[in-house]
């Protein structure tokens, strides 16, 4: 068995061996909380990546995983979830440092990572098909294939499970898979090859390759060998992924990131409402595509709110992840410059700096917890994705004011409502654009909850039943019985 490193250099996972990068290029991997070099990863490049296609072709067409019997699959990802509990410690202080989340967010995510080959698992044997009523003169069904090769690019925010996320159904429903890892943190993901080779995936299924998105991801996406494009990340990217899956007429499952909203109202309780807050926006520094960017709040309870929201900020422990404090840094130095870009304009917008604002001035990428209170619904603070710490506060006087107003962006990913009242609950959620509401709990659901936008969030669905049936596509069979 070959190993994931050599010489210190994080290799790419190609059918089932473990290679170094195109004419030796490597990635440098910086750690945010320190600010320095920390590893270095093999590049892939145009030759790695065409082998790695081909030896996905090679092993769709043998059956390696589609004609493998349903109940064996799903065997096989349950070892895989056995495998990522096994390196979820060496691999949980590997992303820990390249991504500057605590070390308990990152064996979190090696943990979720497990639990969607589990889940998965579980219904790789219940992907059913329909019989048709047409009379006695027919036998009519249905039947679920595979795609084929299934291109799939990661996040750098949580590259270890959400890649789960979409392998996990892509295998349980048979298709093989390469995957593009994040430049900035490739390191933990790569440990994801090492529990699949240790599960014994069948070589060629899956390949993780490092690489630049502009030229790696680009090419993947732009081969006429792939049958499915899985995207997460920004609309810039993702629209250019979609002019190349336009070209190649490939289906597409994307998912864009959100600027969400939780509507307050006057009966809700507060403590319940700063437990979510601390997790919807300042969890791995707020960059999450379903944070809690904008908070709608009851003009009758809005200054209390914000007073609340204030002293939650200034009250978080800040540091390196490997110390597990609350408030970590934020992925990069460019990250960084970004955030303090989009919060410097709400000022100018007329929105109060209530607790934050800045970065902190320490060694690594910190940008402090941040309040912002009374922004205007249209500036460019509270309608532009900033993916870090930094939430928006805006009173309201009426349920339809806040209605329009939490609808009142291009994206539609998640929302959420805080209320006792329970009939205002289900009215406000129907009313809400978005895939997923929460009520008085921000992330409330878990694996088994279908999670996708609208808008320029995106199409598709990941997570639960209904994500299986992205990777999937049907055939009819209809047979005349007339003899």
């Amino acid at each position: 068995m070959s190993t994931y490193l050599k010489d210190g250099l994080a290799r790419n996972f190609l059918a089932g061996s473990w290679v170094d990068g195109d004419e030796g290029r490597a990635i440098a991997v910086e750690d945010p909380g320190l600010a320095e070099h920390v590893a270095d990863c093999a590049e892939a490049g145009e030759t790695t990546l065409a082998r790695a296609i081909e030896a996905a072709r090679k092993s769709f067409d043998r059956g390696d995983l589609c004609d493998m019997q349903p109940s064996a699959r799903g065997r096989l990802l349950l070892r895989v979830a056995q495998e990522i509990r096994g390196i979820a410690d060496e691999g949980s202080a590997l992303l820990c440092r390249e991504s500057g989340k605590s070390l308990e967010a990152a064996f979190d995510e090696f943990e979720e990572a497990a639990q969607y080959f589990e889940y998965y698992g579980g219904v790789a044997d219940k992907i059913e098909g329909k019989s048709i009523p047409l009379g006695p003169d027919y036998a009519d069904y249905t039947v679920y294939e595979p795609f084929g090769i299934s291109a799939q690019i990661v996040p750098w925010n949580f590259p270890v499970s959400l890649a789960a996320r979409s392998l996990a159904p892509a295998m349980a429903a048979g298709n093989s898979t390469v995957i593009k890892s994040p430049e900035l943190d490739p390191i933990g993901l790569a440990m994801l090859g090492l529990a699949l080779e240790r599960a014994d995936v069948p070589a060629g299924t899956v390949s993780i390759l490092n690489g630049i998105g502009a030229e790696l991801g680009a090419k993947l996406v732009a081969s006429s060998e792939i049958d499915q494009i899985v995207f997460t990340g920004s609309i810039p990217t993702g629209q250019a992924i979609l002019h190349a899956a336009a070209d190649t007429v490939t289906p597409a499952l994307m998912e864009l990131g959100g600027k969400s909203a939780a509507v307050v109202f006057e009966d809700a309780n507060l403590d319940t409402l700063m437990s979510s807050l601390q997790s919807g926006i300042f969890y791995n520094a707020g960059q999450v595509c379903s944070a809690m960017a904008r908070v709608l709040v009851h003009r009758s309870i809005y200054d209390e709110a914000v007073e609340c929201a204030a002293a939650l900020a200034n009250g978080l422990s800040v540091g390196h992840g490997l110390d597990n404090p609350v408030h970590t840094p934020v992925i990069s130095a460019q990250q960084l410059a970004r955030i303090e870009d989009i919060t410097s304009t709400a000022k100018q917008d007329g929105a109060r700096i209530a607790a934050g604002g800045a970065r902190i001035d320490c060694k690594g990428y910190f940008m402090a917890p941040t309040i912002l209170a009374d922004v205007d619904p249209s500036s460019r603070v509270a309608q532009e994705e900033i993916f870090g710490p930094v939430a928006c506060m805006t009173p309201f006087d009426t349920e339809a004011e806040a209605i329009a107003m939490a609808n009142g962006t291009e994206f539609g990913l998640v929302a959420g409502v805080f209320t006792r009242d329970l009939a205002r609950s289900h009215r406000v959620a129907r009313k809400l654009r978005a895939g997923q509401v929460f009520v008085n709990e921000w992330f409330a659901g878990g694996i088994a909850t279908p999670f996708g936008g609208v808008g320029k969030s995106g199409f598709g669905r990941e997570k639960g039943l209904e994500a299986l049936y992205n990777y999937v596509r049907t055939k009819n069979i209809a047979i005349s019985l007339k003899g």
